[in-house]
């Protein structure tokens, strides 16, 4: 097994969560950085770390690290990195995409054109031929770039991690997949305690909690880059991680959440998804408007992302929803709120400020993750009490 570091990238507000996820997987975390996470694994690290965290957004394998302030300092810093150990001779490289905060580099397409052209001429020089017919296997580069330190990963994920397989159609707005994950493990509801959507949209909330209820791991159904990179993680490792999965998976779990929406077109993509995602029998989706809100029960969670007006006309068409919102939770007994959205006043609407506000970015969007906390419920009784 060869020791590596593994930088894995997430959204901006989720590195704490993403921590304790791999932590939770066995791993050691050495760094937690704005927008990432760096630990310490091997090759089955990678398999597993794609199939299992559900915050995150890809894996990296770290090529190397250095400090550059010139174009030429990042040539030859990217020239001697072992990209031979990493990258056949027929394999398909590139700088997919190039970070750069405070540093004196800071032209993406100029970072990720110098980066290539020195990956080239360190090739060249071990492979001893001069053209690369880049017809294998692809390895995408992706660079960060931090007050001049530049730190080199390669992609073994491909598509996002946010990209499960299930949301095959979506809202017009929908919450990425791995942030709705995040999100929820941002509040105590656990698998046995009631959660509710009253804006479920494609149903990514329900389908996302449904599969923390069930222990599916969110990459089971899906297809990662690395796969194919057998010089580097040998294909049993992909179906050692994805059996470890599967024998984790309760389907027979009892759940109570559930997905209402407006629009019934948007319940039965919910209920589409929700079935592709192997978790239609735990989740109720009803087409029920906001105002009609009610449960018997206590100690539930309303985890929701409502519309929010991005636009400035729509601000005010805002109030009315918010207040209804707010009228039908506190109909609620002994229930929280976890609201994310982009609509600052929130709070006023509600006349009262939230017992926890996080700031979170969806995407490049600033949005806020306003917690209004019930009590717990009582404990228990253990058996034989």
């Amino acid at each position: 097994m060869r020791r590596m570091e593994l930088i894995v990238p997430c959204h901006f507000g989720m590195e704490a969560v993403l921590k304790n996820e791999i932590i939770d997987l066995g791993y050691d975390v050495t760094e937690v950085t704005d927008g990432r996470v760096t630990f310490e694994g091997d090759e089955e690290a990678i398999c597993r770390a794609n199939i299992c965290l559900r915050t995150a957004e890809r894996v990296l394998v770290k090529v190397g690290s250095f400090h550059a302030e010139t174009y030429e300092e990042l040539f030859q810093g990217t020239k001697s990195l072992p990209w031979e150990e990493y990258i056949p001779v027929d394999g398909k490289f590139w700088v997919a995409k190039a970070a750069s905060i405070k540093s004196k580099l800071f032209s993406p397409s100029d970072i990720q054109s110098i980066m290539k052209k020195a990956m080239v001429e360190r090739m060249k020089t071990v492979h001893n031929i001069s053209w690369f017919t880049e017809d294998g296997a692809s390895y995408p580069v992706r660079v960060f770039l931090l007050k001049d330190e530049v730190s080199v990963g390669l992609d073994t994920t491909g598509d996002s991690l946010h990209k499960r397989g299930y949301r095959k159609l979506t809202a017009k707005a929908p919450i990425a997949e791995n942030l709705a994950a995040g999100l929820i493990k941002l509040t105590p509801w656990h698998g046995d305690r009631i959660l509710v959507d009253p804006f479920c949209g494609s149903g990514t909330f329900p389908i996302e909690a449904a599969m923390m209820a069930a222990n599916i791991a969110p990459g089971m159904n899906r297809h990662f880059l690395a796969e194919v990179w057998s010089h580097i993680i040998p294909k049993r490792m992909w179906y050692d991680a994805v059996d470890e999965a599967t024998e984790e998976v309760d389907l027979q779990v009892e759940t109570d959440i559930q997905g209402y929406d407006l629009d019934p077109n948007m319940v039965e993509i919910a209920r589409a998804n929700a079935k592709l995602a192997g978790v239609d029998k735990l989740i109720h989706f009803q087409q029920r408007p906001v105002s009609e809100l009610s449960h018997p029960k206590k100690y539930g969670f309303l985890i929701t992302n409502p519309p929010y007006g991005e636009r400035l006309e729509d601000k005010e068409a805002m109030l009315p929803l918010y207040k209804t919102i707010w009228e039908r939770y506190q109909q609620l007994d002994s229930w929280s709120l976890y609201l994310i959205t982009g609509f600052e006043d929130a709070e006023k609407v509600f006349g009262r400020k939230a017992d926890k506000n996080r700031k979170i970015y969806n995407g490049m969007m600033k949005t806020y993750f306003y917690q209004y906390m019930g009590p717990k419920p009582p404990r228990r009784p253990k058996e034989g009490q």
